[in-house]
């Protein structure tokens, strides 16, 4: 098996929902566990929250994810991205459009400087996306 570098993000109550709209995004098979499948907390409040979520696509995207326990804090980072990139215009294209429902758009899908088409935003649960489909360098 080789060697994967696989985002995992983290979310307060927020998980389920987060995954579900990633999902909706880009397909692929949704595994959910909660803290209750596992017995692996004692507060009752957290026996429905998401202990670990798996979403894999078809085309090997795979994207993890889970609540964070109460007794943990909890600060939502900014200081991260998540970047989609690669040939296939019409693919990313529709993942961008799913993307930003709801979200904040900081930087729209256009032309770059460098050749490409990129666009920021960051999604309806604070997470954020860098998109760039390779295009041809300026002349």
């Amino acid at each position: 098996m080789d060697t994967a570098l696989t985002p995992y993000l983290g979310f307060r109550d927020q998980a389920k929902e987060a995954m579900t709209f990633y999902q909706s995004v880009f397909g692929g098979e949704l595994t959910l566990n909660t803290f209750g499948d596992f017995h692996a907390s004692d507060d009752p409040a957290e026996i429905d929250k998401i202990m670990h979520s798996q979403l894999a696509t078809e085309r090997g995207l795979v994207l993890m994810a889970a609540d964070t326990p109460n007794s943990m804090d909890y600060t939502p980072g900014s200081s991260h991205s998540l970047s989609l990139s690669g040939d296939n215009e019409a693919e990313l294209r529709g993942y961008w459009d799913k993307l930003i429902d709801g979200a904040n758009v900081t930087e729209p899908l256009q032309q770059a400087p460098w050749g490409d088409t990129f666009g920021m935003c960051t999604d309806k649960f604070g997470v954020q996306w860098m998109v760039n489909i390779a295009g041809q360098p300026p002349s």
